[in-house]
C-alpha cells in the first residue's frame, strides 16, 4: 500500500481575491485568506490599501503584524501615548489588535500586508525575503506556511501540483500526517507567513 503524499497545497490567484472598500471610505482592504473561510476566523491575511490618516479597527483578543509594502510609511500613534513607525522599505511592528490607535500616512498613502491571529488559538510569524534561485521549505503537521509573491516569480517542484507563481499570487502550504517538504525555485520577492494552530477549535 502507498503511503499518501504529506503535502497538501493549494494555490491563490491575485485576481481571485476579495477587495473591500472601508466603511469609513479612508482605504480598501484585500482579503487574501481565512481560516476557517468564515466571520469565525481563526487567522486572517489581508492587503491594506491606506488613503487617510484615520483609527484602526480595535479586535480583542487577536495579535496582529503589519508590514509596510509600498509608500512612504505610517505612524502609528497608539492611545497609550507609544508611537511606533513602519519605514520603508519594509517596516515591520507586531501589537496586540486590542490596542486602541490610529494611523498617520508620511507624505502620500501606503499599502500594508496584515497578518492577524486569535492569540489563545494559534501564533504567527512573518518574514520578508528575497527569491533567488532554489528554496527549500519544511512543514510540519500543524503548521501552515504561506508563500505570497511580492514581485517577480517562481515555481514549486512537480510534486506539489502547484506550477508557477506570478507576482501577487499566494501559495498555502501544509502536511498532512508527517512532515512535507517544498521546493520552490525563482526570482523576486515574497513574504513567508508561519502559522502554527493550537489544537482544535
Amino acid at each position: 500500500m502507498t503511503e499518501p503524499s504529506p503535502q497538501h497545497a493549494t494555490l491563490l490567484r491575485a485576481q481571485d481575491y476579495r477587495r473591500m472598500r472601508w466603511k469609513n471610505g479612508a482605504g480598501w482592504t484585500t482579503e487574501l485568506l481565512r481560516v476557517p473561510d468564515s466571520d469565525d476566523w481563526c487567522w486572517r491575511l489581508s492587503i491594506a490599501e491606506v488613503e487617510a490618516d484615520g483609527p484602526f479597527s480595535v479586535y480583542p483578543g487577536v495579535e496582529r503584524e503589519l508590514m509596510l509594502l509600498a509608500g512612504n510609511g505610517m505612524r502609528l500613534c497608539f492611545e497609550d501615548g507609544v508611537t511606533q513607525t513602519l519605514s520603508p522599505p519594509r517596516g515591520s511592528l507586531r501589537f496586540a489588535g486590542e490596542r486602541p490607535l490610529q494611523g498617520q500616512l508620511l507624505d502620500g498613502p501606503s499599502r500594508d500586508f496584515n497578518v492577524m491571529w486569535k492569540r489563545d488559538e494559534a501564533d504567527a510569524r512573518l518574514w520578508c525575503r528575497p527569491l533567488v534561485g532554489a528554496m527549500v521549505l519544511f512543514v510540519e503537521p500543524g503548521e501552515t506556511w504561506v508563500l505570497h509573491l511580492l514581485s517577480g516569480h517562481a515555481r514549486f517542484s512537480e510534486e506539489s501540483g502547484l506550477g508557477r507563481l506570478e507576482s501577487g499570487d499566494t501559495a498555502v502550504l501544509r502536511a498532512s500526517r508527517r512532515r512535507a517538504r517544498y521546493a520552490v525555485d525563482g526570482a523576486g520577492e515574497a513574504l513567508l507567513v508561519r502559522v502554527e494552530e493550537r489544537g482544535e477549535r
